[in-house]
């Protein structure tokens, strides 16, 4: 995204030399920053598809699916190896590209400074945002939490590698204590359960606070059991039209966006962005570091990643299938280490990335990548618009109609789309259009388009 870009140059005014605010040229992009931003632009598609094309009620379904089934197999590839990882390399990313935007002389240019245009420029991410979640429909939207929580860097931006991480990890704390507070409150639910059915076999009548500490755990498990009428109510909805549509995702949009943001969204966001501050002052994104630590760091990214992925996995598979018996058996709840997973993992995902690039192996391959990373912005949006008018019932309406394996040649199709439309547009243009609008927004002038 245009927010994770490089930008400072020196411009003449009046046969005067005067460094200025502006967006980055070509020739200064990191182009490691744009390979890895591609790569998790494509990939974070492989994550938001089951939201674009199936119900949520749909997931239960898709997790006691037989072990051996298409739809099960690709869950399990997905939810160990990339689920949340794209999403931290985007965060990361984010965080890295505030260094990279702070990082230039805060000079007055038509009576505004540095943090005039920085703040200007997540103001309007945040309208994106909006736009995004309201008008092309996709709760899934990242660009307004990601605006608000860079309200908060700006004042971090000189701190040292390791103050960056122990901001991360308190924020990944955060997250951790209210998701442990949550676990206690599911257990102690369970545990009230338990004992009203003892009373009940011992013919002893229970009291009014037992009967609803009884039907709160018959009414979790009757949330996380598939209900084949729930999801074909809401397929029959999203076949609708626009108007329909809109007010099915009216007050979800508000939650995600209002409380789901403030419990959960902005210390989870934090916590990779602080993150992806330290990696990028070590130089780990900017490919400066040894090639022996890029090894270590990707042989210790998945080995740790993909193995907390793989056991996150399969608790959620046991408590798809007897959320009861899990709570039971006292087993360690990995899902519980999700932000290390995915935090590792994405770190491996992007040494591999490194190394390759490092390599000369595919040199198209990465110049494919840092096109779609150098367009993100608007890739981003795009897949928006190319799904909501693909599933949704104002468009084709494939909404519910696709195994969950068949979404994934949805994805190829998008992926396959962009990459090629991201390397024509680069031919002819500097910036892509929605990258275009927002920095001549945010600079409050129109940038040139064209190339020389």
């Amino acid at each position: 995204m245009d927010a994770l870009s490089p930008s400072a140059a020196v411009a003449t005014d009046a046969g005067r030399m005067e460094e200025t605010l502006r967006p980055v040229s070509k020739a200064d992009r990191i182009q490691t920053v744009d390979l890895i931003r591609g790569f998790a632009l494509l990939g974070i598609l492989m994550m938001n598809i089951p939201f674009f094309g199936l119900s949520t009620a749909a997931m239960p379904r898709i997790y006691t699916a037989p072990e051996g089934s298409a739809d099960f197999q690709t869950n399990l590839v997905v939810s160990v190896v990339f689920e949340g990882t794209m999403r931290a390399l985007f965060s990361m990313l984010f965080g890295a590209g505030m260094l990279l935007f702070s990082a230039k002389k805060d000079l007055q240019i038509d009576g505004y400074g540095l943090a005039d245009f920085y703040y200007r420029r997540l103001f309007w991410l945040i309208a994106f945002g909006v736009i995004n979640a309201y008008v092309l429909l996709w709760p899934g939207d990242i660009l307004y939490t990601y605006g608000i929580c860079g309200l908060f860097l700006f004042p971090f931006r000189k701190l040292k590698p390791r103050a960056y991480l122990i901001a991360a990890f308190l924020c990944a704390a955060v997250v951790f204590t209210k998701g442990a507070f949550h676990a206690m409150e599911t257990k102690e639910k369970r545990e009230k359960y338990l004992n009203a059915v003892r009373l009940e076999k011992q013919q002893k009548k229970l009291t009014d606070e037992q009967k609803k500490s009884k039907e709160a755990w018959l009414d979790l498990e009757k949330r996380v059991k598939y209900d084949k009428k729930k999801e074909e109510e809401h397929n029959r909805k999203m076949h609708e039209g626009y108007g329909t549509i809109f007010s099915k995702y009216l007050p979800l949009n508000a939650t995600l966006e209002s409380t789901k943001f403030y419990q959960n969204f902005v210390w989870d966001a934090l916590a990779m962005m602080f993150l992806g501050m330290a990696l990028f002052k070590w130089g780990f994104f900017s490919n400066k570091l040894p090639t022996r630590t890029y090894v270590i760091t990707l042989l210790a990214g998945y080995g740790i990643g993909l193995t907390l992925g793989w056991l996150g996995f399969w608790d959620m598979v046991a408590w798809f299938r007897n959320p009861g018996r899990v709570l039971d058996a006292d087993a360690f709840p990995f899902r519980a280490l999700y932000d290390l997973r995915r935090a590792a993992s994405a770190i491996g995902h992007a040494s591999l990335l490194l190394l390759i690039y490092r390599s000369g192996v595919v040199p198209w391959g990465m110049k494919a990548l840092a096109n779609v990373g150098q367009m993100a912005f608007t890739n981003y949006l795009m897949q928006s618009i190319i799904c909501s008018l693909f599933f949704y019932g104002y468009g084709l309406g494939y909404f519910g109609r696709l195994a969950f394996y068949e979404l994934y040649l949805v994805v190829a199709a998008v992926w396959v789309f962009q990459i090629i439309f991201s390397a024509v547009w680069l031919r002819f243009f500097r910036f892509g259009p929605f990258e275009w609008l927002w920095r001549s927004l945010t600079y409050w002038k129109r940038q040139p388009m064209r190339l020389a």
